[in-house]
């Protein structure tokens, strides 16, 4: 009997073991986005991202400062959020980048897809594909 509770205990510590690791809740597995190794530092106090400065804006990155096509990033109020800038449900083409408006919602113009960047989420099978985002203001550095 002493023995059987030994091996209970031992099932139970490895059980929560496995359940307290955390991936930050990043589940960047995408068939079609490629998961790319990058680091890039934005200064929302040049012109180009000071739109970052205001809650509920969003703004396109270009490539040359990481992601695939680029990346999205979005001051959400109470964060920043920064996406990549590829459609999550299409196969990487000539369309396949995320388009926005600033706001809070970006679109695919392969599907015409919208997905929301408070939770990167559509109607579709994949959302949107995230990055960390480390803030020390001005410097938001976005990196996977």
């Amino acid at each position: 009997k002493n023995n059987f509770m030994k091996k209970i205990c031992l099932f139970l510590l490895f059980a929560f073991s496995l359940n307290g690791c955390s991936d930050d809740g990043f589940n960047n597995n995408n068939p079609y986005i490629p998961n790319y190794r990058f680091s890039t530092n934005i200064n929302i106090d040049l012109p180009s991202f000071s739109a970052l400065n205001f809650v509920g804006n969003s703004i396109y990155v270009p490539p040359q400062l990481g992601g695939s096509p680029g990346l999205i990033v979005f001051n959400s109020g109470s964060g920043y959020f920064a996406y990549d800038a590829t459609c999550p449900n299409q196969p990487v083409t000539s369309c396949s980048t995320l388009i926005t408006n600033g706001g809070i919602n970006v679109v695919c113009p392969c599907d015409d897809e919208s997905y929301s960047l408070f939770t990167g989420l559509s109607t579709l099978k994949y959302p949107l594909k995230r990055y960390r985002v480390e803030v020390s203001l001005p410097i938001l550095r976005v990196y996977n």
